[in-house]
């Protein structure tokens, strides 16, 4: 529930901060100071609490797991530092690059942008589902790929990509597999033992924005792209806010109280009143996440219903394209026209939503949306 009457549905775009996460931030924004990187008593007491935090989060990732967690500014920069990284330590061996056609523009931006260093880039299609095609994914990757990186939960329409299936198959051939498990984690089961890399965000799990991490398994290190004081085992520049990094911390550790029957009682109720055949959903129906509720309506003047909604938050796309102009690249990669993707909503809940809530905005939602015909 979001504050001054408005109801929030828009967790994909960022969730709302854990009572536990704010608590654990005060202390190091208000009482203490000290750089975590300083020698001193203040500084160690410092370093102390990033730790504590990064053990937290570790646990609640990849617990068991043979691997360092390097804390990063957010996911785009973990997936940069993956991404081009990975590259620059196999590229001149491994020139090949495949990724998937609904990515974040994090992934896909950055692999565009090693083209100019020589990156052989390969983007693999998916069907109407979402789910990528398996057999351009069986030709793609092979003995010259350096990487592959795949999104677990898609940030768009909520379909779960088979992490597990690309992560054997990159292994099969040597290949490094990163996971932008950013939308997944917490949610879905993530297959780490699949995976090498793994990108994660603090405020997409109940924590501050401006924290995310990158999780590395042994003897897949990427080169550092950030150079300054190796703050982070030598590979990752840059001063640590022990704030930020307590606050992810304690966000991940409440993650085991989330219950995935509340989600199914709030997409059950939801899918009730935004149903077929006016409401058509946006992806696979049961390959995906059931927090994320992408619907589309012929003809549905978007920019409309969210002037006669404007109290309650939802999306007409994913938050990092709002005001681009431009349609969706994840809906237009499943088949839909610029037209249909225009006519699309996100919906999305999560811990806090209550089903008394959620039922009286979709409803105010449907109302509205109907009273354009």
């Amino acid at each position: 529930m979001e504050g001054d009457g408005v109801t929030y549905l828009d967790y994909q775009a960022t969730t709302p901060l854990a009572p536990e996460a704010f608590e654990a931030m005060v202390p190091w924004l208000r009482d203490h100071h000290a750089n975590p990187h300083s020698p001193h008593r203040e500084g160690r007491r410092a370093k102390a609490a990033v730790e504590v935090a990064r053990d937290q989060v570790l646990a609640a990732l990849t617990p068991g797991a043979d691997g360092r967690l390097f804390f990063t500014s957010g996911a785009t920069e973990a997936a940069n530092w993956a991404i081009a990284g990975t590259f620059e330590r196999l590229g001149t061996s491994r020139p090949k690059v495949v990724t998937i056609a609904t990515e974040h523009s994090c992934v896909l931006d950055t692999v565009g942008a090693l083209t100019a260093r020589g990156a052989e880039v390969v983007v693999l299609p998916v069907g109407p589902d979402g789910l990528v095609d398996r057999g351009a994914a069986l030709a793609a990757i092979d003995d010259r790929t350096a990487l592959v990186a795949a999104m677990l939960v898609n940030n768009e329409i909520g379909v779960v990509q088979p992490i597990a299936w690309l992560g054997a198959l990159a292994r099969s051939v040597g290949a490094a597999m990163l996971c932008d498990a950013v939308q997944g984690w917490g949610r879905v089961a993530l297959p780490v033992a699949a995976c090498d890399l793994i990108a994660v965000s603090a405020h997409k799990v109940y924590g501050p924005k401006g924290i995310g991490a990158l999780w590395v398994r042994a003897g897949t290190e990427p080169a550092a792209i950030l150079h300054g004081g190796g703050q982070e085992g030598g590979l990752r520049s840059g001063t640590l806010s022990p704030a930020l990094c307590a606050g992810f911390g304690a966000a991940a550790a409440s993650l085991d109280q989330d219950d995935s029957s509340h989600i199914e009682t709030l997409w059950t109720a939801a899918r009730e009143i935004l149903s077929d055949p006016d409401w058509v959903l946006n992806g696979d129906a049961e390959a995906r996440w059931h927090g994320n509720l992408n619907v589309r309506m012929d003809g549905l003047d978007v920019a409309r219903l969210m002037s006669e909604c404007r109290d309650i938050a939802f999306s007409a796309g994913s938050a990092c394209a709002s005001g681009s102009g431009r349609t969706s690249h994840v809906l237009r990669a499943i088949g839909l026209s610029d037209a249909q993707a225009r006519n699309a909503v996100r919906i999305g809940f999560g811990r806090y939503t209550t089903k008394e809530e959620l039922v009286d905005a979709v409803q105010q939602i449907d109302r509205a949306a109907r009273g354009q015909r």
